[in-house]
């Protein structure tokens, strides 16, 4: 193998754009290393580019992790001895009025589409300016026409947007280009995880085709990548519009939620303060229903961790929904969004992920370790059992 060879790192890589992208440079001869939280989904696509003569390594982790863009950087040169390119792709929507939103929630936003593209950016840099590489962000038309119900979203869209500009400028003297990419509309699972429908009377684009328009823009270096230039088009003339399109965007582009899964029955409530048992763990926990949360009741221990999830273990297992992940998410007094919870683990989790997810924390909820505190947020009150 070539020591020459280029070398193209892409995060959120199990799937849609990332997977495409991953693929379709391995295809041109790039040695590729993938990233991305969901480690079955990413070792399909690995499989798939050595399977197809292509050179991979997969890295498993969460961009967002202070300790992940070194693990990434180090990874990359110790399998391949160089970097040529960094395509910063990870992200996901999370439905909801600005203001709505949690700032865990505005906070977990920040943190994939802002904080860890820069993160790993900045890691990568050294070793960038040593091959006159480049940085890629992937942005979005919402960055332009921010719409209703993408809470956070489309201000961490706009910020990466303005965050390429500036470090276009700054590393032009380095040798280190830098691109912004509009991937236009793409047909992807981004939508489904956000449980909205994807808009039908605009033709959404392959994830290949926009794979396809960010490998031309690393080859030209090009500051501004327009994978669909149509969908661009109607975005900037939004833009353009200013107040004048607002009515027609709050008409015709606001998102519609999908069709929801059957919603679970209320929650059981009995007679100690602290105890809420939804219908799907009742049976099993209907023999500590007088336990507090805290302790225990005449001389009878709370149940523990493993034992509160056991109604739930088998649907945790089908969706791979890790123990581990959920004991490491109960922090005193922390608070646990549903939609932010979901990105950390599944990065773009589907309905039945989402499901399984709520019906762990409903199970947790019941068993003392969570506080209620509105729809789809809790706050943890004791820490797994160690």
């Amino acid at each position: 193998m070539p020591d020459d060879q280029r070398v193209l790192i892409v995060t959120g890589a199990s799937s849609g754009i990332g997977a495409a992208l991953a693929r379709a440079a391995a295809g041109a001869g790039y040695r590729v290393a993938i990233v991305a939280r969901r480690a079955e989904r990413l070792e399909e696509v690995a499989r798939a580019i050595r399977e197809g003569g292509g050179t991979v390594v997969s890295i498993v982790g969460d961009v967002t992790a202070a300790d992940m863009p070194a693990r990434i950087v180090s990874t990359a040169l110790s399998s391949f001895g160089r970097i040529d390119a960094v395509v910063n792709n990870a992200g996901g929507g999370a439905l909801g009025g600005l203001l709505e939103q949690t700032d865990a929630a505005i906070e977990a936003q920040w943190q994939v589409h802002v904080v860890g593209p820069l993160r790993l950016s900045r890691a990568a840099l050294p070793h960038l300016e040593a091959t006159r590489g480049q940085l890629v962000f992937v942005g979005s038309g919402i960055a332009r026409v921010p719409l209703l119900n993408y809470g956070a979203y489309a201000i961490a869209k706009a910020a990466i947007r303005a965050a390429a500009t500036q470090l276009r400028r700054e590393l032009r003297d380095r040798g280190v280009a830098v691109s912004y990419l509009d991937p236009g509309l793409v047909a992807t699972e981004f939508h489904k995880a956000m449980g909205i429908e994807r808009a039908n009377d605009v033709r959404a684009a392959s994830p290949e085709r926009v794979a396809r328009a960010i490998l031309r823009g690393i080859a030209r270096r090009s500051a501004v990548v327009n994978a669909v230039p149509l969908h661009t088009a109607g975005a900037t003339l939004g833009e353009w519009f200013g107040t004048l399109a607002d009515s027609f965007i709050i008409s015709r582009l606001t998102p519609q939620r999908a069709a929801a899964l059957p919603s679970p029955p209320p929650p059981v409530i009995v007679s100690s303060p602290s105890v809420t048992l939804s219908p799907s763990s009742f049976d099993s926990a209907q023999d500590d229903i007088t336990t507090l949360r805290t302790g225990s009741v005449e001389g009878r221990q709370a149940p523990t961790f493993e034992a509160t999830l056991e109604p739930v273990a088998r649907r945790m297992e089908r969706v791979k929904l890790p123990v581990q992940f959920l004991r490491d998410a109960l922090v005193p007094d922390a608070t646990l969004e549903l939609n932010t919870l979901a990105m950390q683990w599944a990065g773009m989790p589907n309905k039945n992920e989402r499901a399984a997810l709520r019906e762990a924390l409903d199970a947790l909820a019941a068993g003392g370790y969570l506080e209620l505190l509105a729809d789809e947020t809790w706050k943890v009150t004791r820490g797994a059992d160690a």
